[in-house]
């Protein structure tokens, strides 16, 4: 990014309410033009989400910043990702935290968003081609979780991958309208739900592994 490009995302994040430094320092640490073919370098710098390979999306910055802020990783945690794309999130992540697993189900992106971070250099990332809707048990628990899809409720089968404390943020709705993000923490006794009021689209997740 040129310190021009870069200033421009800044001031959109933090016009769409993306406000921590590290959220912001680790978003400036990762060009999304990275994550993105040739097609599209152009606008990677722009806040809309763009095609990637397999017929998904890289999300808009401001919803990965948003969803990011409100996950509040901590140096010290392990966090799993489910939904790697390219991997653009997870760079992001793995500025903020100490482990992170990433699961995605379309072989061909897993390939991709592991090329790109071994490219970069960020040796702390370890993406699976599998079914994210499993999460990965052998690795649980976590001190937090990133869904980028959407499904109906939080689903408990990764809840229940959750350290106690730990959190999980996820789009719950029907797939095929706008959908809510939520935030759900796991207490000694059960979860906390909250709506972060912040009205996003995802693809739905769906169980499976795509051949590729």
């Amino acid at each position: 990014m040129t310190p021009e490009e870069t200033m421009r995302l800044l001031v959109t994040l933090r016009s769409r309410g993306v406000t921590d430094s590290r959220v912001l320092t680790a978003m400036e640490r990762t060009d999304r033009a990275d994550f993105v073919s040739d097609t599209f370098k152009a606008r990677a710098y722009e806040d809309v989400p763009l095609p990637i390979a397999s017929g998904q999306t890289i999300s808009q910055p401001s919803v990965v910043g948003f969803m990011t802020q409100a996950l509040n990783v901590q140096p010290r945690d392990k966090v799993l990702e489910v939904g790697t794309g390219t991997g653009y999130q997870a760079a992001i992540l793995s500025h903020l935290a100490r482990r992170l697993y990433s699961v995605e189900r379309h072989r061909a992106l897993a390939r991709i968003a592991t090329a790109t971070h071994n490219r970069l250099g960020l040796t702390n990332i370890t993406v699976i081609s599998g079914d994210g809707s499993h999460g990965l048990p052998e690795q649980a628990p976590f001190d937090r979780i990133l869904v980028t899809a959407a499904a109906e409720d939080p689903p408990g089968t990764l809840l229940a991958q959750l350290r106690v404390g730990g959190s999980m943020v996820v789009p719950v709705g029907v797939s095929d309208h706008m959908q809510q993000l939520v935030i759900v923490t796991r207490t000694a006794t059960g979860y906390d739900h909250e709506d972060l009021n912040m009205p996003v689209r995802f693809v739905p997740l769906v169980e499976g592994v795509e051949p590729g």
